[in-house]
């Protein structure tokens, strides 16, 4: 199961752990039990502190296994294989159930170890999604941390009939005690809001008490982070809102042009930013939307969903952009029932189905690509008389069996039977003829929209509504800046989000220094 490197990384791992680890394994007479008995086996076999027990018709789904530690009341299981992307799950799951302890902030800890009441969480999840690790990390430390809470981790490929029967067609998928909790990327401090009601509010009345900054960034991706980077290493006073710090970028899979790096993954990127900005003294607020910005008292005010505000002498936007809809009817009622916009997270629950891809840039035939070696059939539509991908994946496209190529089409409608997606209808731009798809699955890949409804009247927006910058990332008001995809800067790349917002803190320190003489002229009459 395991390769001799990974055997050694995760033998040098379990040398931290401190406290045993009892592994009690659900199996039958299935491939897959005999593949996690032999994995289990593999651990074991790296550490003294390990012990595996195996039993049969327990009553839990099987092949699955619990991590326990004796002594201490931790309810924690994965069903299925946990490799792929949850490997890295796994092993940090081995390491907390074993007492190492996790690198979250105290107050992250305490707030989960005060939360009352019984909460059973089943997360399902595939091994090809970038999103669900944070998600089963967050559930299963939350497992260690309180024994009111319990976690099973499902991967819905070795689990088929649950899957069908929940109709779960998109993941990762939470239920709370039976019921759906929710759909997406979650981390720990989201989780524990949504259980703790009374979280907002005192959240928002600790932001209301901070003092004004002198640079504030609006936005936690490539560019924000750059952002806040470069200014608190000028050692002035920085704060980063964000909704949630990495992203658009933790949606993004494989990484191939990041420059110096042949090949990374989103989630590792937007993890290494936040890593580094929290290296300096940066005043993180995780969780928070803008809502509104204003200029007030020579300060910079902007208003969050939660009621807070905070103050600035200069703001740094940097809230990226988001997946574009195709606004047709059916595509909000079918979303995660069937409407998709991440091929690598749901592309497995859609195995043997017919499904389509709507765009024919890069990003819409890549998924189709990738699609087609799970799915059994593939129709991917394109708005324009040609796809606009690059000609080495039109080639590959192409030379797919089970793809068929549909252009200058316009999708009308996404269809359902009440319960998921059951087809849809496209317009023949050509002829005007409309036609019905009968398929399962409709994965959108018509490009990104800009986050900046909230800033409407605030500050200057061109046609699509990007922020207008000129070359060192000014907007329309004095003192406020803006960066990265949510701006009219070409090119809407994470190296270039980067540079962009490494030049607007510049811009933004240099007003700062700009304009101090004249606040001290102000303060001295």
């Amino acid at each position: 199961m395991l390769n001799d490197t990974l055997k050694a990384q995760l033998k040098t791992y379990l040398e931290r752990v401190v406290r045993p680890i009892h592994i009690i394994a659900s199996l039958d007479d299935s491939a897959k039990s005999r593949e996690l008995h032999e994995l289990l086996g593999e651990i074991r076999a790296l550490s003294d502190k390990i012990e595996v027990s195996e039993l049969k018709g327990d009553g839990e789904r099987a092949p699955s296994f619990a991590l326990a530690s004796p002594g201490h009341d931790i309810s924690l299981r994965f069903a299925g294989l946990p490799m792929g992307h949850e490997f890295t799950s796994l092993v940090l799951a081995l390491l907390q159930v074993g007492g190492y302890p996790p690198k979250v902030e105290q107050a992250v800890i305490d707030a989960v170890k005060a939360l009352d009441g019984d909460f059973s969480f089943e997360t399902y999840f595939s091994q090809s999604c970038q999103n669900c690790p944070e998600v089963v990390q967050a559930l299963n430390l939350m497992a260690v941390l309180n024994p009111r809470i319990r976690h099973v981790a499902i991967d819905g490929a070795t689990f088929p009939a649950e899957v069908e029967t929940r109709q779960i067609m998109s993941v990762p998928t939470v239920y709370l005690n039976g019921e759906v909790f929710g759909q997406g990327r979650m981390g720990v401090e989201e989780i524990v809001a949504k259980l703790d009601t009374g979280a907002a509010a005192r959240e928002a009345e600790k932001i209301n008490a901070r003092a004004a900054f002198d640079v504030l960034v609006v936005g936690g991706g490539p560019a924000g982070a750059a952002a806040a980077v470069y200014a608190a290493r000028k050692g002035i006073r920085t704060g980063v809102v964000a909704e949630r710090f990495g992203g658009q970028v933790l949606d993004t899979m494989a990484i191939e042009n990041f420059i110096s790096i042949p090949h990374t993954e989103g989630p590792k990127v937007a993890a290494a930013l936040e890593q580094h900005v929290r290296a300096y003294e940066v005043d993180i607020m995780n969780l928070q939307k803008a809502q509104t910005l204003a200029t007030r008292d020579g300060l910079v005010e902007i208003g969050l969903a939660g009621g807070a505000r905070l103050r600035a002498k200069t703001v740094i936007l940097a809230t990226g952009a988001r997946w574009r809809q195709m606004n047709v009817p059916g595509e909000d009622a079918y979303r995660n029932k069937g409407v998709a916009y991440c091929p690598h997270c749901d592309g497995p629950l859609f195995k043997g189905k017919r499904v389509a891809v709507i765009g024919g840039g890069n990003s819409g035939v890549e998924a189709a690509i990738d699609l087609a070696g799970i799915v059994s059939h593939v129709t991917l539509i394109e708005f324009d008389k040609a796809l606009r991908a690059d000609e080495v994946l039109q080639r590959k496209l192409r030379s797919l069996k089970n793809v068929d190529i549909i252009t200058s089409a316009r999708t009308t409608e996404v269809t359902g039977d009440g319960q998921k997606v059951n087809g849809l209808v496209y317009e023949d731009r050509r002829s005007g003829d409309a036609h019905a798809l009968a398929l399962e699955g409709v994965f959108v890949q018509i490009g990104l929209l800009p986050n900046t409804e909230w800033l409407k009247g605030a500050v200057a927006l061109s046609p699509r509504g990007e922020i207008i910058v000129d070359a060192h990332g000014q907007t329309s008001v004095p003192g406020v800046f803006a960066a990265g995809d949510c701006t009219t800067v070409p090119y809407k790349q994470i190296v270039i989000a980067l540079g962009e917002g490494a030049k607007a803190s510049l811009s933004a320190f240099d007003h700062l220094i700009r304009s101090a003489p004249a606040d001290a002229e102000t303060r001295a009459a």
